[in-house]
């Protein structure tokens, strides 16, 4: 029992059972003294069970005392249930009355009914009742025990008064590679060089893997294996592979699945595992003759070792391309062996050893000091650390964990105890590092523990989204509504997820630009231990009779078995439920419906099922006391209708297809407790009464109707939204109804977007008076308005005073206000980071001249800003009206401007600009107005500019040392880049370019650009009237020979040769030709260094030249690991 939530259940069944006791009759005093002596112990129980929680080891030695605090988390979690009933009923008796469906009954009948209630009281047969006083009977029975176990707490209380509070968190340590360096110079060596089996396969070979070579990093469990890997497998250098593919085979192995997850890897949607066959085959085609990188991390050793099984895993990679790789981890010699022996390879092992004291130390203190301003001050801290870490048999894992454990107080005793602890032991092995990590359970404050401990119930390597996790742990009661409005329930459960993170807990990834968490196998581990009285994964072919505690609340099942589904009636308090299921509809359907029967404590319901599931079953509404539900089924045709009387419902969540307008609950306005619902595409635009939900928090998309049900002022009193998008404003009357919805009293509104959902003509005045009352309230961060077509902004925009309501706003966007002609004074806004605009063809000026405001703030915190179609935009700011202190954006990073042909010229560039892309503008030339010296700007984009003649690159080009991407493109009159000197070469000062885009090849004739030598990617395309390269610049691309890597041409419809220079370009590995480039039908001799070949939409003739079987030039590209043509 990790943590002490009991407590307050404890406290409401007192005060629910007097309650309850105050309606009854004289004689009803049997349950008054059992509540009396439940008072009277419960601090001593909330003593003892404070104290277990903290004592692991006193309690593992105390059996009684074990005993009895599960006995007390019984009568504890039966209370919940009877007191949850109350709740229930409550909430339907409320519900029945708003509907107004009762009749209208007689004054007789009333005081008949009352009659018959007291009645039954009075016999002891009020089933509340007996169930309130049976619960309270076995929890006095249990309290009544406490006081043999106080003793435990006085003789320890000294020693838990030292504990601290913990201090406040910030960002995590960034280096975790720290002391790797060389073993990953090895790996990435070892990636590039071609081994002498691959040698001996392009001679002579004939063996299905030949194109394949094997590595195998093997090492204990917390060595930093899969850290090595992912800085390997995020470095520049594997961008060379055409296919990478990253595959965590754990100990759950699974040939469907670990193909499917490649395919996912590779493909980035979610595989339906298919058949085997199907499977390969897929796999197959998207590797084929590619070449490729594969990760197949921690790979563990099965109890009985099926070699056929790998080998079904790794026939479809034999097709890749010669120079492919497969990178293995694990802790087992035994399983890199078996791996090499299926693809016939010679075991190669790097063995991963632990760190060097010194760089364990420095993993330790990065995470010991992390968010410590001067980590020097506290040399006595560091000489503690310095001790420790000999304790640690060099595990990068260990030390953060142990570092996190210290970072949590920067106390001396603190320190001194852990150093002293039982856990950490001056002979530790290898098997004693999990003792480290059982040590960082242990410290963690016992309102994280329980939130840990549920983690185990989600396989190894399960990829964890922090909000859906918080809500979990919200359904399951482990955080509790704080009597401080301030935050919710999810704003704590944020900051415990948090918490763990700095404590590497979990790690954090980002792939696809979408964030989430993982855990170590260790950590992993460390959780199944801890919760091991609560928690069971049962996976394919377990034994369940022999594993199940009689204590188990959390139970996640994969392919449920018909012993399985009778086994689950016995769990009592089972309060979680995990299904994954691949079997048949009806065969699941039947599963379901013995489930919902006899598990009515669920608290948690998460179905999962890969298969044809279309209806979930109308018991689920015997399932009253349910928190959450996730149904994760594609195929979902509909909610079951008994849902709706889920009362206690706060999450509910379903990603799958989009079906009829059927799908939702004709009555869900009934869950009143919803805090959020995840459901495909709109359809909570299609719930009827919205506004009773008055818990619910996001809303992305609400569409207005003019029908009851689905006005604005359902809005009214969903007071606790943190998101909202409203669609179709234009349904919105009058003024009058706009401010029913009272934006401004939802206090914690942070995302606020309002939209019209045309831009047909209609009542300008209405559009103004509408938004004049949709005022948010002065919490909100992002604004977005879309379509609006009034010709002024909002009042409490314009009007400098009300604008001060929203001045901690972060982000604004204005799209497609075609009637606006003035913008609000965002420049005053002391928080703006980020500002888009987008057609508004009537505003002249970002800035203007009006509510006696005579000076313009110049955006002084802003970031980003794009500008786009605003056609009649003239300037910066309105005539007089000057900038303060005469800079205007003194942060801005990335400026956009796209198709503003009146703009007359660029602002003054701050000094920290990094990004800038001009499109589509009028001007003749870039002027560079800067006091920066040097300009931080590393990407410029000058595209479809047709009047521009100079970009003065050559005039700042000592100034310009950052620049390193760089794309002019469609600007056919551009004739200079400015005025190159002699004595910027003789001072050395060149353009140190990495990429160049460019659709006129005249511009590499142009200083700076022709004497650049630090190039590594080149790319030609959008040119009609390209036929060949000047002799000029064939002698150009010499210059580059060192330095070029990749080379593209694309969209080049008359082009009709290649320079021929190229054969000199002994740094080139890649070279694209297409998309469209159709008059091209020869190719000119191609560098031996040449690894990747793609030709796509070239002359038939190329292709039937250089075909694999007989062309007749294919001997002149035979040297290119992999060539792959697309007609």
């Amino acid at each position: 029992m990790a943590e002490w939530f009991g407590a307050p259940i404890i406290e409401k069944l007192i005060n629910t059972g007097f309650q309850y006791l105050g309606d009854q009759v004289r004689w009803q005093t049997g349950m008054k003294e059992e509540l009396e002596r439940l008072r009277e112990n419960h601090p001593k129980i909330q003593a003892v069970v404070n104290f277990a929680s903290s004592q692991e080891q006193i309690r593992d030695r105390n059996p009684a005392l074990n005993e009895w605090l599960w006995q007390l988390r019984d009568a504890i979690d039966e209370a919940d249930d009877v007191l949850d009933d109350l709740e229930y009923m409550k909430l339907e008796k409320q519900l029945t009355k708003d509907k107004k469906q009762r009749k209208v009954r007689s004054i007789m009948k009333s005081i008949n009914k009352r009659l018959v209630k007291i009645a039954k009281r009075a016999l002891k047969i009020d089933p509340n009742l007996k169930k309130l006083k049976a619960v309270v009977q076995k929890l006095d029975r249990v309290s009544t025990t406490v006081d043999t176990f106080l003793y435990l707490v006085r003789e320890l209380k000294q020693e838990h008064q030292e504990q601290q509070l913990e201090r406040e968190t910030g960002s995590l340590p960034t280096n975790d590679l720290i002391g790797r360096d060389e073993q990953k110079d090895f790996v990435m060596q070892w990636l590039r060089k071609l081994s002498n089996e691959e040698h001996q396969a392009l001679v002579n070979g004939t063996d299905l893997y030949r194109n394949i070579s094997l590595l195998s990093i093997v090492g204990h469990g917390g060595m930093g294996k899969t850290t090595l890997l992912q800085h390997v497998y995020e470095d520049e250098m594997t961008k060379e592979f055409d296919q990478k593919m990253w595959v965590c085979v754990s100990n759950n192995f699974d040939v469907k699945k670990v193909i499917a997850d490649m395919l996912e890897s590779l493909k980035n949607e979610r595989i339906h595992l298919e058949t085997l066959d199907t499977l390969q085959n897929n796999l197959r085609t998207e590797i084929m003759s590619k070449k490729f990188l594969l990760i197949l991390d921690d790979i563990w050793e099965e109890e009985k070792q099926d070699i056929s099984k790998w080998e079904k895993v790794l026939a479809p990679l034999a097709y890749g391309k010669i120079g492919s790789r497969i990178l293995v981890t694990t802790r087992m010699d035994s399983v890199a062996m078996m791996i090499a022996k299926v693809i016939k390879k010679n075991t190669k092992i790097f063995r991963l050893e632990g760190l060097q004291e010194y760089q364990c130390l420095q993993l330790l203190n990065s995470h010991a000091f992390a968010d410590v301003e001067n980590p020097n001050d506290y040399q006595r801290l560091r000489s503690i650390a310095g001790e420790i870490v000999k304790k640690l048999s060099g595990s990068p894992l260990a030390a953060k964990v142990i570092g996190g454990v210290l970072n949590s107080s920067l106390d001396e005793r603190h320190w001194t105890k852990v150093l002293n602890s039982d856990f950490v032991s001056s002979k530790l092995g290898q098997n004693d590092i999990f003792l480290i990590l059982r040590l960082s359970y242990t410290f963690l404050p016992k309102y994280l523990q329980n939130c840990f401990a549920l983690c185990s119930i989600f396989r190894q390597d399960y990829r964890f989204d922090k909000d859906d996790l918080v809500r979990m742990w919200i359904s399951l009661g482990f955080i509790q509504q704080p009597h401080d409005q301030e935050w919710t329930m999810e704003d704590i459960g944020g900051m415990y997820f948090d918490v763990l993170v700095k404590k590497s807990f979990f790690d954090k990834f980002e792939r696809h630009f979408r964030q989430y968490y993982k855990m170590h196998d260790l950590i992993h581990e460390l959780a199944q231990l801890v919760s091991i009285h609560e928690c069971l994964r049962v996976e394919d072919g377990a034994k369940l009779s022999s594993i199940i505690p009689k204590t188990l609340r959390h139970l996640s099942v994969q392919n449920i078995n018909p012993d399985i589904i009778k086994k689950i009636g016995q769990f009592k308090y089972l309060h979680s439920l995990f299904l994954f299921y691949e079997a048949s509809n009806q065969d699941l359907c039947n599963a379901l419906i013995e489930i919902f029967k006899v598990s009515r404590s669920l608290r948690l319901l998460y179905i999962c099922s890969l298969e044809d599931l279309k209806i979930i079953p109308e018991e689920i509404g015997n399932l009253i006391h349910l928190r959450y539900l996730k149904i994760d089924c594609y195929d979902l045709t509909m909610l079951p209708r008994s849902l709706s009387n889920l009362y206690h419902l706060q999450y509910l969540i379903h990603y799958g297809h989009t079906v009829g307008d059927d799908f939702l609950l004709s009555d869900i306005s009934n869950l009143l407790n919803l805090r959020y619902m995840g459901l495909p595409v709109n359809y909570i635009s299609l719930i009827c009464g919205i506004g009773k939900l008055k818990s619910l928090q996001e809303m992305y998309m609400f569409d207005l109707r003019d029908t009851s049900g689905y006005r604005i002022g359902e809005l009214e009193n969903m007071n606790d939204l943190c998101k909202l998008g409203i669609n179709c404003l234009e349904n919105v009357k009058d003024a009058e109804e706009a401010s029913s919805a009272k934006l401004s009293a939802k206090w914690r509104l942070t995302d606020l977007t309002l939209c019209w959902s045309n831009t047909d003509s209609r009542n300008i005045d209405l559009d103004e008076n509408v938004l004049n009352n949709l005022q948010p309230p002065k919490c909100l961060r992002n604004l977005s308005i879309k379509r609006y077509m009034g010709a002024r902004s909002a009042i409490w925009m314009n009007n400098v005073n009300l604008l001060s309501n929203i001045e901690k706003i972060e982000k604004i966007e204005f799209t497609d206000c075609l009637e606006c002609e003035t913008l609000p004074p965002f420049g005053q806004l002391p928080f703006l980071k980020s500002l888009t605009l987008s057609n508004m063809p009537k505003v002249k000026w970002l800035e203007s001249k009006f509510n006696g405001n005579d000076k313009c703030h110049a955006f002084p915190t802003l970031e980003v800003l794009h500008i786009s179609y605003l056609k009649a935009l003239e300037d910066w700011f309105e005539a007089g009206v000057p900038a303060e202190d005469g800079c205007l954006f003194p942060c801005l990073i990335e400026l956009e401007l796209f198709d503003c042909p009146k703009l007359k010229e660029l602002p003054s560039l701050p000094s920290v600009l990094k990004s800038l892309r001009i499109e589509s503008t009028g001007w003749t030339t870039l002027n560079f107005c800067s006091n920066s010296n040097p300009i931080p700007l590393e990407t410029l984009e000058v595209f479809h500019c047709p009047n521009i003649t100079s970009l003065p690159l050559a005039d700042e080009i000592a100034r310009l040392a950052a620049l390193r991407y760089l794309e002019i493109r469609y600007c056919p009159n551009l004739i200079s880049l400015g005025r190159y000197r002699q004595v910027e070469t003789t001072n050395n000062c060149h353009l140190m370019l990495s990429v160049l885009e460019i659709s006129d090849p005249s511009v590499l004739l142009m200083e700076p650009l022709r004497s650049i030598a630090s190039l590594k990617k080149l790319i030609i395309e959008n040119n009609d009237e390209l036929v060949s390269f000047t002799n000029e610049a064939e002698q150009w691309f010499l210059k580059v020979r060192s330095s070029l890597s990749e080379l593209r041409f694309s969209d080049l419809k008359s082009l009709q040769s290649l320079p021929s220079s190229l054969e000199s370009l002994f740094s080139l590995k890649k070279l694209y030709i297409g998309y469209d480039v159709p008059m091209l039908r020869e190719l000119p001799n191609l560098p031996s260094s040449l690894e990747y070949l793609y030709i796509w939409g070239c002359h038939p003739e190329l292709k039937e030249l250089y075909r694999e079987d007989g062309g007749f030039d294919r001997h002149k590209i035979a040297h290119i690991p992999h060539i792959q043509f697309v007609y």
